[in-house]
């Protein structure tokens, strides 16, 4: 198996320095920029911002901005989607112009209300129309460009390792696989000995993905795959050092120590979003990151505590609900083992 210490070099993808081989992956409504820096902050080697429409952005549509714009962090990347080659071109080349230093382009997305639109892991069904995607980004811009895919549509088509070679002709610096299919969605296991297949049919870095969230879980996935890093997202729920604490080897680096460590952690995040998206939306857009929190580190609070803290909207009750849960309600082994 092995040695951790692979996950803690750095990587050179087209002469963007990454510092060590753990991403956190995109996930739309929940990689955003106060999300991402924090994962950075935590020692995540590359973040990467939510999936961005291309056409909306290329038609300037409200909120795409923040979605792309640069966050100061040392590595910038951008992930699009979409299916019109001249909106993924555009699209590129605006996050381009607002500092990206990679461009993604995503092609394992398995929502409906995307693949809906011949998108996201939809374009695995049309090789030859993905590739169209892939030249039109990679002619629209100087930047390294990338590719996340899954392992095909459905079981009887895996063709990864095809779309991964023919991206590498066309350009592409890097490819991410989860380990499953569009149809699998997020059921079962990730396949990671399937990832290696890809990896065969490349010389580009690969990076695997799919259900990793500890340092043994990194370690295996890497001896399975013989990928070149790992990108975590699900784990990541409430918890956004997981990509730092593992490129550390441990799973308890770098997390608030102490109830009150953890509460101010929180209530700093929730303060962010709404600074970020305004009191009204990032209300809203917190609940979640909010729900996460409690139910992985404080799970013993009460219902109505949680209801409370969930629904309310002045920002001054759910501060309050929130120190009071962390201080009352902590359940996780970490904080009680460091308390």
């Amino acid at each position: 198996m092995p040695e951790l210490t692979t996950l803690a070099s750095p990587l050179d993808l087209g002469g963007v320095r990454i510092r060590n081989r753990v991403f956190l992956a995109p996930m739309s409504g929940i990689t955003d920029e106060p999300f991402r820096q924090r994962a950075h902050a935590h020692g995540a080697g590359l973040v990467v911002s939510e999936m961005v429409a291309s056409g909306e952005l290329a038609r300037g549509r409200a909120g795409c901005d923040l979605r792309i714009r640069h966050s100061g962090l040392p590595v910038h990347m951008v992930q699009l989607a979409g299916r019109e080659a001249v909106h993924m071109a555009e699209g590129a080349r605006i996050a381009a112009g607002e500092g990206a230093d990679i461009i993604d382009i995503n092609m394992g997305c398995p929502a409906k209300k995307v693949t809906g639109g011949y998108a996201g892991s939809a374009l695995m069904r049309d090789l030859d129309h993905a590739l169209s995607l892939v030249e039109a980004v990679v002619g629209a811009v100087e930047v390294p460009v990338t590719v996340k895919m899954r392992l095909g549509w459905d079981e009887s088509a895996l063709n990864a390792p095809m779309l991964a070679r023919r991206a590498e002709q066309a350009g592409v610096k890097m490819v991410t696989v989860h380990g499953r299919t569009r149809c699998q969605f997020y059921q079962g296991k990730a396949d990671w000995r399937a990832i290696a297949r890809v990896k065969q049919a490349v010389s580009i870095p690969v990076v695997a993905n799919g259900d990793v969230g500890s340092p043994e879980e990194a370690a295996t996935i890497l001896d399975q795959s013989g990928a070149d890093a790992v990108m975590i997202g699900r784990a990541h729920y409430g918890a956004p050092w997981i990509a730092g604490s593992i490129a550390a080897g441990t799973s308890a680096h770098d997390i608030p120590q102490t109830s009150q460590a953890l509460a101010d952690y929180v209530v700093g995040h929730y303060e962010d979003m709404l600074s970020l998206y305004g009191i009204e939306s990032g209300l809203r857009q917190a609940r979640k990151h909010l729900g996460w929190y409690l139910d992985r580190h404080a799970a013993g609070v009460s219902t109505e505590q949680r209801k409370q803290i969930l629904t309310s909207f002045e920002p001054a009750k759910v501060i309050a609900g929130l120190r009071g849960a962390f201080y009352d309600g902590v359940t996780s082994p970490e904080l009680r083992s460091a308390a």
